[in-house]
């Protein structure tokens, strides 16, 4: 018997009209489908393919057994994350052992801080595994801001919000062009570091882009000590132009 294929969907950031045609094809033909999310909630991948899902398909939720209640610095946090991505891995193998397709809902792209790259390296030479890219919630962030993030020349950087305040100022003030991911608790460091790196004031957040609740904001004008989940933090660039 031939061994089935593992399929990281990427699904885009938030509305289901920016999947790719391909990412609509296999989906609307799965027999199997999979998704991460937090214990009691539909999960983010999930609600964005609402009545896409065959009915007949069979959902398998991968629930996280930690997010933030461990320390990311803590030892048990990334022992605790690798059983479960090992369990994940084991019920996706046997299902492709079997001969059965497997499509892995992944919001935003699979291979952009998305937790499928996690399976991915522990399936790759098990059983096929194909990755569709999709749109991520970089791009429908700035496109929400109405404005390109790079000109000319300009070199984009993108950091993520955990790391160290003195490591953020640094690759901000490097930068012509700065996209913050994962910034919401650490919203108070990360004005900081803009303040350090003196591009406070060119700073916009976005929240829940290309999702119901869109908002654009001037980091200037955001008065909350912190941000939902599904917000990105810009710093357009300003580079060459004809």
């Amino acid at each position: 018997m031939s061994k089935g294929t593992v399929y990281g969907l990427g699904l885009g950031p938030g509305d289901p009209d920016l999947m790719s045609v391909r990412a609509d094809r296999i989906l609307r033909r799965a027999a199997h489908v999979a998704y991460f999310r937090k214990e009691g909630r539909c999960g983010q991948a999930r609600r964005i393919v609402e009545g896409l899902i065959p009915e007949t398909a069979a959902e398998y939720p991968m629930e996280y057994p930690v997010t933030t209640e461990i320390p990311f610095e803590d030892p048990r946090y990334n022992a605790t994350l690798s059983a479960f991505y090992a369990d994940c891995t084991a019920r996706l193998t046997a299902l492709a052992e079997a001969g059965e397709d497997v499509v892995v809902l992944c919001e935003g792209d699979p291979f952009f801080y998305g937790s499928f790259m996690h399976l991915y390296t522990r399936l790759m030479g098990v059983v096929p595994v194909e990755v569709v890219p999709g749109i991520t919630g970089m791009s429908a962030a700035w496109t929400a801001s109405g404005a390109p993030i790079t000109w000319g020349d300009d070199v984009l950087t993108v950091l993520p919000g955990t790391l160290p305040e003195e490591t953020l100022a640094e690759g901000i003030g490097a930068a012509d062009a700065v996209v913050v991911m994962k910034m919401g608790r650490h919203l108070e460091k990360l004005r900081r570091a803009l303040a350090a790196a003196g591009k406070a004031e060119a700073a916009w957040i976005v929240e829940y882009a290309a999702m119901p609740g869109q908002q654009v904001t001037r980091l200037a004008d955001y008065s909350e000590p912190t941000a939902p989940y599904f917000s990105i933090l810009l710093v357009h660039g300003q580079g060459r132009r004809p």
